[in-house]
């Protein structure tokens, strides 16, 4: 029994996980009030007049971070994974909190007795899948039952009693919401038909940007003014934030190299010395992608790999194993699995080039010095002084659009996006660790959103103009094909006179047009009604202007519709179902009055823990 709840207990964290935001929202986090110290609210939000307190959302946060744990995802380090990571647990609270007040509103509740019943013949699938509780592979509900009934783990029978007082409203409300869907045998036919139906048609496609070329159009310098007092709306900048920043980079050195070759040929040995290649990747390499599988990266097209690994690769005999063999990526031990003229099929142990040593020793002093210093302060010339003292010079940044990640050279450096727009000027950000460097900026000024001088985007508004005068005169082009084609010619004859190219396009369906109808359901129409062999158009899509002659149909067999109708059914009517929850669930959330504080309490909080930093005395770097 005891190696029963010790092999459970994994799946109680789980099932724990998946109940707990509710549970936490509806029994303990409700309508808390007070302050902390220093007067900063613990209202994190407020919704439809609930309250949520700070403690309820962080630690539903936290669990939340547990449960993608206990799936193997990775954990949220930067400041953009974790917000996104806290947007999805506030939009979880406020599914929570409106589908309680909407089960209420509708008298759904839960007894005592539907949840025992629950407990005992409707087990989660989750449990399902718990070898204790299968026989031969199969899910055996009598064993389930034994365990529930032995009473040998109370916190289990609590997290499923949490879990089934969430899911039995859900699956209520459900019903309640879905019991009026209907699909009629008429709608039914007309989705096979859609399904099944083919047309085949002469298309003209007539883009704007190939029917009438940009460098044929000249704007003057008035056109563009006025265009641009037309369209001034179009042309808004988001905020930007002016920053400098100091980077302690995190480069191997000679010695690191050496450091990771000696740690790789020691691999070699051990693995050339019979010890199972499998078990050593899994423990020594650093390629996430193989190193569950062994090292095993699997049968692939040759040319697949880098260079230098490949053509190591291809110099081992099948089963031989290679000494360390270096790319970009540090260093390969290799066993070739199999080739061909064509594919080949290989195994490695990658030894990752890293810091080490004295080096190591030293980066890691100086990326202290920065948090412990320059992080977080609000001084802005600590950023200045700590530099110097680092010997690490104060660069300023391109600028940050909001919303927009900053690229510096060749690489995107997270975080600071978010983190600027939230900062007053002259703060510093916290240490933002990147596989590169350790960075800490500093704000140095803000820019509001705002419409910017013409001449500033002047090339952006010529593009679109030019665009806004391609689409008038391909709209001209269309009405004098379309009338040409009310004369009674044929497509083929319209094209050639006006210089334009016909596509055939087909067979298709309704629900796949192919790539030429460019999915607009107004030419998709087309090819299936009016006349075959007569054109019909023109019709503008968001791409193009398109006109069409049917040249071939093909009809749905009714006979085939009758056999499958039940099957088609049963899809249709749970999509229809499916698609009625969803649209509730959007109204009840457009209609949820939402107050979030939370970028509020973190800056009070921020600025309440703020202490002006003093160097202790001689230099802050620890050596």
């Amino acid at each position: 029994m005891m190696r029963t709840m010790r092999s459970i207990a994994p799946w109680i964290m789980l099932i724990v996980a998946v109940a707990f935001v509710g549970w936490m929202v509806f029994e303990v986090g409700m309508d808390v009030q007070g302050q902390s110290s220093g007067g900063v609210t613990d209202e994190v939000a407020r919704i439809n007049g609930r309250k949520i307190d700070y403690q309820t959302f962080y630690t539903a946060v936290r669990n939340t971070q547990e449960f993608q744990r206990q799936q193997g995802a990775p954990p949220a380090i930067t400041l953009e994974e974790v917000r996104q990571l806290e947007d999805a647990v506030m939009e979880q609270l406020i599914q929570e909190v409106v589908l309680e007040q909407e089960y209420n509103r509708r008298g759904i509740t839960v007894s005592d007795r539907e949840v025992r019943d629950a407990l005992l013949n409707a087990p989660l699938p989750e449990l399902q899948q718990i070898p204790e509780f299968q026989t031969e592979g199969q899910f055996d509900i009598e064993k389930y039952r034994r365990y529930l009934q032995s009473g040998a783990d109370p916190n289990f029978a609590l997290a499923l009693e949490a879990r089934y007082r969430t899911e039995i409203p859900r699956l209520k409300f459900y019903d309640r919401v879905t019991s009026d869907v209907y699909v009629s045998d008429a709608k039914l036919w007309r989705i096979f038909r859609d399904r099944n139906d083919s047309a085949t048609a002469n298309v003209i496609a007539l883009v704007p940007q190939v029917a009438v070329p940009a460098d044929s159009i000249e704007l003057t310098d008035e056109e563009l003014e006025r265009y641009f007092r037309e369209h001034r709306s179009e042309f808004e900048q988001p905020a930007r934030a002016f920053t400098s920043f100091v980077a302690l980079p995190r480069r191997a050195e000679a010695s690191d190299s050496a450091a990771s070759l000696d740690r790789a040929q020691r691999v070699y040995e051990e693995v050339a010395g019979g010890v199972d290649f499998a078990e050593v990747a899994q423990r020594e390499s650093a390629d996430s992608g193989s190193r569950a599988n062994g090292g095993d990266l699997g049968e692939v097209p040759r040319g697949t790999f880098v260079p230098a690994f490949e053509e190591a690769a291809l110099a081992l005999r099948p089963g031989q194993i290679s000494e360390p063999v270096a790319s970009t990526f540090g260093y390969h031990i290799i066993r070739l699995e199999s080739r061909t003229d064509t594919t080949l099929h290989a195994s490695h142990i990658l030894i990752p080039i890293e810091l080490h040593g004295e080096h190591l020793d030293r980066v890691d002093r100086q990326a202290d010095s920065l948090d412990l210093y320059a992080a977080e302060v609000d001084d802005p010339t600590i950023l200045d002084t700590l530099g110097a003292a680092l010997g690490l010079p104060v660069a300023a940044a391109p600028p940050v659009n909001e919303g927009a990640r900053l690229q510096l050279g060749l690489y995107v450096v997270p975080d600071v996006h978010i983190w600027a727009f939230d900062a007053p000027e002259g703060m510093t950000s916290s240490v933002i660790e990147t596989e590169w460097a350790y960075y800490v900026f500093r704000v140095d000024s803000m820019q509001p959103a705002r419409v910017p001088p013409l001449d500033d985007v002047r090339a952006q508004v010529e593009r679109q103009a030019v665009l806004e005068r391609q689409w008038e005169e391909t709209r001209a082009l269309a009405s004098r094909i379309g009338s040409s084609i009310g004369t009674g010619l044929d497509l083929g004859a319209v094209a050639d006179s006006f210089n334009v190219r016909v596509q055939a396009a087909g067979p298709i369906t309704r629900l796949e047009p192919g790539p030429i109808l460019g999915g607009a359901p107004s030419v998709i129409g087309a090819a299936f009604g009016g006349e075959l062999g007569r054109p019909q158009g023109p019709y503008e899509t968001e791409m193009a202007i398109f006109f069409v002659e049917p040249t071939k149909w093909s009809f749905a067999d009714s006979t085939q519709f009758v056999e499958g109708k039940d099957a088609l059914h049963a899809s249709l009517i749970e999509s229809a179902r499916q698609a009625r929850l969803q649209m509730v669930m959007q109204a009840l959330r457009e209609s949820a009055d939402v107050e979030d504080n939370r970028r509020e309490i973190e800056r009070a909080r921020q600025q309440q823990a703020q202490q002006p930093q003093q160097f202790p005395g001689g230099s802050p770097l620890g050596f």
